[in-house]
Parts: structure tokens; sequence; C-alpha cells
């Protein structure tokens, strides 16, 4: 698996986390980063970032991870727990490989902010969708 053209593919091709400034910045089989700047215009009503702005940039970094070891992987659960309002300049997500089996897959995201503080916990699910990669290789 060429990781960086994962990486690349993923950034240019996934439309809303493209949008939404959501980028992955590392990529290696079962393991992903990915970061959001964070603007004004993410925050919800008590001036913080919104949980699924949070939660979109988890499911990033799940993405990049799940997606290196080959297989075309999308999540199919998520579960968040929020431990600290997402504040600051910058969050960054980190995603880890627990188990990645035949068909269906379990990774641990831990998003923290730019001042190395844990934001939130997150465990996501997958399935392979297709044996072959999602780049085509």
């Amino acid at each position: 698996m060429d990781c960086e053209k994962l990486k690349n593919f993923l950034n240019n091709n996934d439309l809303f986390c493209k949008y939404c400034g959501i980028r992955l910045t590392r990529v290696a089989p079962g393991e992903a980063e990915a970061e959001l700047e964070i603007t004004p215009n993410m925050y919800n009503s008590r001036n913080v970032v919104q949980g699924g702005a949070i939660m979109t940039l988890a499911d990033f970094a799940f993405a990049g991870a799940a997606n290196a070891m080959g297989h075309s992987t999308v999540s199919t659960g998520v579960v968040t727990n929020f431990l600290r309002p997402g504040t600051g300049k910058k969050l960054i997500a980190r995603a880890k490989k627990i188990h990645h089996g035949k068909s269906t897959c379990l990774y641990q995201v831990e998003v923290t902010n730019d001042e190395g503080k844990l934001v939130a916990s997150v465990n996501v699910t997958g399935f392979t969708v297709d044996e072959k990669p999602v780049i085509g290789e």
C-alpha cells in the first residue's frame, strides 16, 4: 500500500472533510493522524468546536488508518466520549488499530487539542466493503 498516495487521494476526494478543512497529515497501515484548524464557523452556541466536527475529524483519521491496511473500509459505528471542550488553534486525531479482521475492524481514536490535552476518546468500528484498496491499486 502506497500510504502517501492514499493520504493524497483521501485529502483530495473526501469533499466534506476538504470543505471542513480537515486533512490527513500521516497515514500508515493501521495508524493515521488528521488535523482540523479551528475557525469560528466551527463553534457551537457555547463557542467551542461543535461535536459533529470532532466526530468527523476522528472518522477521517479512522479512514486513513483502516484503508491503509489495503482494503476498502468504511465506518459502521462510532462511540464518542467528549472529555473537554474543543478549543485552541487546532485539533489532532490519532487513530490506532485495535483489531482488523477479514471483514470487520475496531480502531481507537484520540482527539487532542494543540496543548496535547485529550478532547475526545472515540471507538470506530468498520467493515471491509472491497478486498481491493480504495485507490484501486
